[in-house]
């Protein structure tokens, strides 16, 4: 037999050493404490919240965010981390996900001094969690119709929040919620859209569970409930208005998912693999077949392809150079890969890749909603299309 390898190209090179120790150690911990765990998660539907010190030890929370107690990562070590806890589970790495890009995020960019001060440092550590409210029952891929409104109580008063958020990550264990709504400043005759900090303790804000999801069972979900809510004026976010808030909180988030489904196809196709070399049918291992030997070889490149373009991007994100088109390119095309590879790697195990023991029909089923969460497939596609050829498919 030939000598064997599941990778033909070695990534290390690539990366400089303290990526490469980032890596291994980020591996080594996914490995030991959080795999240990996955099974059990997606099986009962729970989330291991004892897991969120450690997160928080390792600087998976806020990690490529500068100050207040974050780690300051540059964004391919950032990217690694969430291959990592990706390729154990995608509801892992969204929680780590939502609490730094989607949470802690616009705090950092558009948030007042006092409120970095204020939640940084706590979230960072993993004593507060965060959510983030955007997605409601009736504006999904599209933000601008959200019917979430707030309206200033007065000249220079609190502000009194009406509406539901859904399908929100975190949001029934999150200790405040960061809310976008429709704000009616007093004195202004046009709403904009406004970020809001929303402490867990306000009245009038509820934030049920989702349950029955057959996909990112080890993630919490759930949706945010605002009845006269009364948000204190010092909780705005000061440093932004319109859609571009919302949006670029998405793009830092896109950008780990594209990092993230890595691993999970990473995962797939290296259980498909070792599969295939130590299961016999017809007197031989089903990797001697070639119909075999093709769809291993289909996923490897696809997972190589996968690893350079977020290589290659996240080396443009610390140039300074990535734009949210790019981050729509490398979602678009990363989760698509991995969900193709899961797919064609259940097919490898027949009957024992729909078995939770063997972790394939587990990220099948969580890149579903990864498919279509933080910007569908459609939607990032008609984003890029109109880029290139200056035609808007949208209406």
């Amino acid at each position: 037999m030939a000598d064997a390898r599941p990778y033909l190209f070695d990534f290390d090179p690539l990366l400089s050493e303290d990526e490469r120790l980032t890596w291994k150690a980020a591996r080594d911990f996914c490995e030991k404490t959080v795999r240990p765990k996955v099974a059990e998660s997606y099986e009962a539907g729970t989330f291991p919240r004892d897991l969120v010190p450690a997160f928080a030890q390792m600087g998976f929370l806020g990690g490529p965010l500068e100050g207040y107690g974050c780690p300051g990562q540059d964004p391919v070590s950032y990217g690694l981390t969430m291959l990592e806890l990706e390729r154990q589970d995608s509801g892992f790495r969204s929680f780590c996900s939502v609490q730094t890009a989607l949470a802690m995020w616009p705090i950092h960019a558009y948030g007042s001094e006092e409120q970095k001060a204020r939640y940084l440092p706590d979230m960072a550590a993993g004593r507060l969690i965060g959510c983030f409210g955007l997605t409601e029952p009736n504006a999904g891929s599209d933000p601008g119709s959200m019917r979430t409104h707030a309206r200033q109580d007065g000249p220079g008063g609190d502000f009194i929040l009406n509406g539901q958020k859904m399908w929100i990550t975190n949001s029934p264990i999150a200790d405040l919620c960061i809310v976008w709504a429709r704000t009616q400043m007093h004195g202004e005759t046009t709403p904009e859209i406004r970020g809001f900090i929303v402490d867990r303790d306000t009245k009038g804000l509820s934030t049920p569970e989702i349950h029955g999801k057959l996909s990112l069972r080890a993630s919490i979900t759930g949706e945010i409930v605002l009845d006269d809510a009364r948000v204190p004026k010092e909780n705005l976010l000061p440093g932004v208005r319109g859609l571009k808030g919302p949006l670029s909180c998405l793009t830092q988030a896109r950008y780990g998912i594209g990092w993230g489904v890595v691993g999970a196809a990473m995962a797939c196709y290296e259980r498909a693999r070792s599969y295939a070399l130590e299961r016999t049918q017809f007197g031989k291992p089903l990797a001697a077949f070639q119909l075999t030997q093709q769809k291993l070889v289909d996923m490897h490149d696809a997972v190589v392809q996968g690893f350079l373009l977020a290589l290659t991007f996240g080396r443009e994100k610390a140039a300074g150079r990535l734009g949210p088109l790019h981050v729509s390119m490398l979602k678009r095309n990363n989760v698509h890969m991995a969900r193709k590879v899961a797919a064609e790697a259940r097919t490898i195990l027949g009957g024992n890749g729909i078995m939770l023991e063997f972790d394939v029909m587990r990220h099948m089923c969580n890149l579903e909603t990864v498919y279509t969460y933080e910007g569908t497939h459609e939607v990032h596609t008609l984003a890029i299309g109109r880029k290139i050829t200056g035609i808007s498919a949208f209406s």
